[in-house]
């Protein structure tokens, strides 16, 4: 069941952007609050529909496209997939089983300063990364064996 809360950070972010929080995007990301997961869109939509059921897969699109936009919502490229979706804005990266498609978040902070380092060893103004490491999932790994 999807909760729909306004909470602090997402009023702030809202507030400096020029849109309007609409129903149907608070709603997109009350199920994105979802800890550890990053659905397509086609999931979201489906999980969507059960609150809205009226809504359109195109409105959707559309609105995690302006969600990712404003940084309240993080578009994932990772493989040749879908594009994937997740509200977690805290530093971290992601482990993609290439067999099932499955995407686990890891910690950034093993790695320490990774933007720093590049930044130093490149002479580049590094703005960011993303960091997808590959693999079999733990339910894969057990499959294949």
């Amino acid at each position: 069941m999807i909760t729909i809360m306004d909470n602090t950070e997402t009023t702030e972010k809202t507030k400096s952007c020029d849109f309007r929080m609409t129903r149907q995007r608070r709603v997109i990301l009350a199920e994105l609050d979802s800890p550890g997961q990053h659905p397509t869109a086609d999931e979201v939509y489906s999980r969507v529909r059960k609150v809205l059921p009226n809504i359109s897969l195109g409105t959707v699109y559309r609105n995690l496209e302006i969600l990712s936009q404003t940084g309240m919502v993080k578009k994932l490229h990772i493989g040749s997939e879908q594009r994937r979706y997740e509200k977690n804005q805290k530093r971290h990266y992601h482990a993609h089983c290439v067999m099932c498609g499955r995407v686990s978040d890891i910690p950034s902070d093993p790695f320490g300063d990774i933007d720093k380092t590049a930044r130093e060893n490149s002479r580049f103004d590094i703005t960011g990364h993303e960091l997808v490491f590959e693999g079999l999932c733990p339910k894969c790994n057990d499959d294949n064996q």
